[in-house]
């Protein structure tokens, strides 16, 4: 056991949190300082908790510094939208959220929910209220907390995926921070003097790291259960739910040339009964609130205090705490992490219509008007919006005397976009030029580089074959590349590592085959991989299953091996 020296210091965040007065910091006075766009470097690690992070417009950080001007400094907001469903009339007023407030456009995230960029200081408290004003928030959706809670997506989709978002919702609800100053802060509410509040859950230093949580209804990986910290898999009799497997330990986050950091897949360590899975939920957290690392916020996610200690330390834990045994795992078994798009039917005569959305971007392009279209949706419809784990949207539970209405508005305003399989399968993260982290493009260009490889797949005879293609502008790994069976990973500008070799529904990590390199060694590198594949493969066997069999790559099965 590896575990972290306690007599260690804290990290600067965790001094920063200790200080904070249960996330209040001075973070209101900066918000009404004239003498800045930005508000104090403190107060940025406590406004993640409040469900936003600080930005600046990269694309002009070096024209302003020429000019001794401060940087561009903005805001991105996100909302907390468990199981990322939300009503018309709160589609509308996110839509008018993003118009008055921000740049324009709706970011869905890969997380199933909405994302806001480009609000400046002055718009960021009406923006916060706005949001507030439909019914959402934003609490804990960044920070050292739980965020946003996944649930396969579309609760109208089955009585699984109803039970699916339930979960969710009640997840979030219980594990939300009980602090009063998200009120204080943006809704103006009464101040409470922080030392009469207690956090029951996460205590005054709340998490050493984030924490993810998913739940998902086989044969749908579309959660990713295997990349989060925790993840609830339904297992039921026909629509009836009989409980949830439990999966505990996965994430993402890496850092370039650190072999102590790396991805992890989550263990499946038990089963539990319906009533008792909210109490598992706040028990898993509990043992990282308790024995997460405090001192290496690099080593501080619970994928490390799992590895650290070991699976069956943790689960005795776990047990100790609950008062009780986890049952054995059932069987499941999922066959893609990806979405059916277009037309789908649904129960008691509803349809629902899955509207592809290039890397999660709600805006208006030439003759595909996606953002007014939604809109006019939305004002029409009786049913919900259902977002995606894969950056798209559903318009879910369309009456079969709506339907038309529906579709003659996907008609007028050019909604329906044929792509290639591997475009529809693509992820990206937002990157330049707002994110603080990024190292490399990724919105931005991924549409541009598979328009080339779609040339490649096209003249293997591949069209049809889909393929998992994820892309970031750093290691942090937003977009859960490392099980995609191709990965692109930002390095430096115009430069990515290239993985390969993951499972098709995200049940295998991928592996390191090209370090730092640009567009045309990326495509020299996977045009004779894809031609052999094209050659080779046997019937049903994907592209990340092929090249582990076809010796290209080596399965990696745990996290440590990543580097190997």
């Amino acid at each position: 056991m590896n575990a972290p020296d306690p007599k260690a210091p804290p990290n600067e965040v965790e001094v920063i949190k200790s200080h904070s007065r249960l996330l209040r910091g001075t973070i209101a006075d900066g918000l009404v300082d004239p003498l800045t766009g930005a508000i104090a470097a403190e107060d940025n690690a406590l406004l993640k908790f409040h469900g936003s992070y600080q930005q600046d417009d990269r694309d002009l950080r070096e024209e302003r510094r020429r000019q001794k001007l401060e940087p561009a400094y903005q805001f991105m907001i996100r909302v907390r939208m468990p199981g990322g469903e939300c009503t018309p009339a709160q589609w509308l007023a996110l839509d008018e959220v993003a118009g008055e407030h921000a740049n324009g456009t709706l970011r869905l995230t890969t997380r199933q929910t909405f994302q806001f960029h480009g609000i400046r200081k002055a718009h960021f408290k009406p923006a916060m209220q706005a949001i507030k004003a439909a019914g959402l928030d934003t609490i804990a959706a960044c920070g050292d907390v739980n965020r946003n809670v996944l649930a396969s997506a579309n609760p109208l989709r089955s009585p699984l995926h109803a039970a699916a978002g339930d979960l969710a919702r009640a997840i979030s609800e219980h594990l939300l921070p009980k602090t009063n100053a998200y009120q204080e802060i943006w809704l103006d509410a009464p101040a409470v003097d922080p030392a009469t509040e207690v956090e029951p859950i996460y205590g005054p230093l709340y998490l050493p790291r984030k924490f993810k949580i998913t739940v998902a209804v086989p044969p749908d990986n579309d959660v990713d259960v295997y990349a989060h910290d925790l993840s609830f898999i339904a297992v039921a009799d026909g629509d009836r739910l009989i409980g949830w497997n439990v999966l505990v330990g996965g994430g993402m986050g890496m850092t370039h040339g650190e072999k102590a950091t790396f991805p992890r897949l989550a263990d499946l360590i038990g089963f539990c009964t319906p009533d008792q899975a909210i109490a598992v939920a706040e028990q898993v957290v509990c043992v990282q609130r308790d024995f997460g690392d405090r001192s290496n916020r690099r080593h501080a996610r619970f994928k490390y205090t799992i590895d650290d200690r070991g699976v069956d330390w943790f689960k005795a834990e776990l047990e100790r705490r609950l008062g009780f045994a986890l049952a054995p795992a059932r069987p499941f078994s999922f066959d893609h992490n990806t979405d059916a798009f277009g037309w789908q039917a649904g129960q008691d005569g509803q349809s629902h219509y899955t509207l592809f959305v290039e890397n999660g971007r709600i805006a208006d392009h030439g003759q595909r008007r996606l953002r007014t279209g939604l809109r006019e949706i939305a004002r029409i419809h009786a049913g919900i919006f259902a977002l995606t784990n894969n950056q798209n949207v559903i318009i879910a539970g369309v009456s079969p005397a709506q339907r038309p209405a529906i579709e003659a508005l996907i008609a007028e305003y050019g909604l329906q976009r044929e792509v290639s399989l591997l475009r529809r399968n693509a992820m990206a993260c937002v990157a330049f030029p707002t994110c603080a982290l990024a190292m490399a493009e990724s919105e931005r260009y991924l549409p541009d580089l598979i328009t080339r490889l779609d040339e490649v797949v096209d003249a293997c005879g591949l069209a049809d074959t889909p393929i998992t293609m994820r892309m970031t502008g750093c290691p942090n790994g937003c977009a859960r590349p490392y099980i995609a069976e191709i990965a692109l990973v930002g390095k430096a500008p115009g430069k990515y590592n290239l993985y390969l070799g993951a499972g098709f529904h995200g049940q295998r990590l991928s592996k390191l085959y090209r370090e730092n390199i640009g567009e045309e060694a990326i495509i020299e590198a996977l045009t004779p991989l894809l031609e052999r594949y094209a050659a080779e493969r046997q019937s049903g066997e994907h592209f990340g299953d092929f090249l582990v069999r076809a010796g290209v790559v080596v399965a990696v099965a745990a996290g440590r091996e990543f580097h190997d």
